[in-house]
């Protein structure tokens, strides 16, 4: 059976940190206000910047047959949040202030092209490389 992942020896630290980045962009996309630290960045440059840096992320650490599951997986995730925000903001919850819009959604998703496009043209297997540079400082 192949691996999802690339030969990595940090793979566990990789992992920790995949779900601190996911739960990071969930929490940042639920919280009832928003993230205050980014705020002054127009909120479609923030959707397309997180979702490049997910599709980067995780390109990073996946082989290249599994680049599908990659863009699929952060589509499910960018259309279950903006759900999740629409539910919120129909029930009031917490004064929530979160609204469900499409051009996110877009927004998003043009993050993830441009990510995934990086990946094809060299960004891919960054950790690879990182775990080579770490292993030469050793």
């Amino acid at each position: 059976m192949r691996s999802w992942w690339l030969p990595l020896e940090y793979r566990r630290i990789w992992t920790v940190l995949s779900i601190a980045l996911v739960a990071t962009v969930i929490y940042g996309s639920l919280a009832p206000a928003g993230v205050d630290l980014v705020q002054d960045i127009g909120d479609k440059w923030q959707h397309g910047t997180t979702y490049f840096v997910l599709a980067a992320w995780f390109a990073g650490l996946a082989p290249r047959r599994n680049y599908p599951w990659i863009v699929s997986g952060l589509l499910l995730l960018g259309f279950s949040l903006e759900l999740l925000q629409y539910a919120m903001a129909e029930e009031h919850i917490a004064d929530s202030h979160r609204v469900a819009d499409p051009r996110d959604m877009a927004a998003n998703t043009a993050g993830i092209i441009v990510g995934m496009i990086a990946a094809y043209v060299g960004l891919g297997t960054w950790a690879v490389r990182v775990e080579a540079w770490l292993s030469r400082g050793t």
